[in-house]
């Protein structure tokens, strides 16, 4: 079973899209349910986890070549997605001395040209420092590093799989 999942990416990359999906789905509900307000990082690995669910996705319908670029980003904003889960698992483990995830989100959103239209897409308050909640010792930025690790993983794995000529795909 296990061979034969491997052997067609297409279906590993919807089942990467699928993955990803469920957990900005979880994120949400867990928000939602614990009252947890994400901080300006939780957001960012939000949006990373929701390029990786919408490439992959495109990547397992798309033919050919449009396939494998959305493969190759949707890896991209997984690294990135645990690069910035990396950092705020750094900021957990070693808070600075005065609490903050780097320029406050308000001064970053009034210094950019769409400073006045991106408020209410990022809207994340809360205290990246902070640990809030957990699940078998490890944070939800921690979780969504292995994660986004393993999302990418699965995504290089599947574009290894890849046949090289767009026609003999499976």
């Amino acid at each position: 079973m296990l061979q034969r999942l491997l052997g067609r990416p297409r279906l590993l990359y919807a089942l990467a899209a699928l993955m990803a999906a469920s957990l900005i789905a979880a994120a949400l509900i867990l928000q939602k349910i614990d009252q947890l307000e994400p901080c300006p990082l939780c957001i960012l690995q939000r949006y990373a986890f929701t390029f990786v669910a919408l490439l992959a996705a495109l990547a397992a319908v798309l033919p050919g070549r449009a396939s494998t670029a959305c493969a190759l980003l949707a890896v991209a904003s997984a690294l990135a997605g645990a690069g910035v889960a990396a950092w705020h698992v750094r900021l957990q483990l070693f808070p600075p001395e005065e609490s903050s995830c780097g320029p406050s989100l308000q001064y970053l959103l009034s210094n950019l040209p769409l400073g006045r239209a991106l408020p209410r897409i990022f809207q994340g308050y809360g205290d990246c420092t902070a640990v809030d909640w957990t699940f078998l010792r490890l944070s939800m930025p921690a979780w969504a590093f292995v994660w986004l690790v393993a999302l990418g993983c699965t995504l290089v794995l599947a574009l290894r799989r890849t046949p090289g000529q767009a026609g003999t795909r499976r």
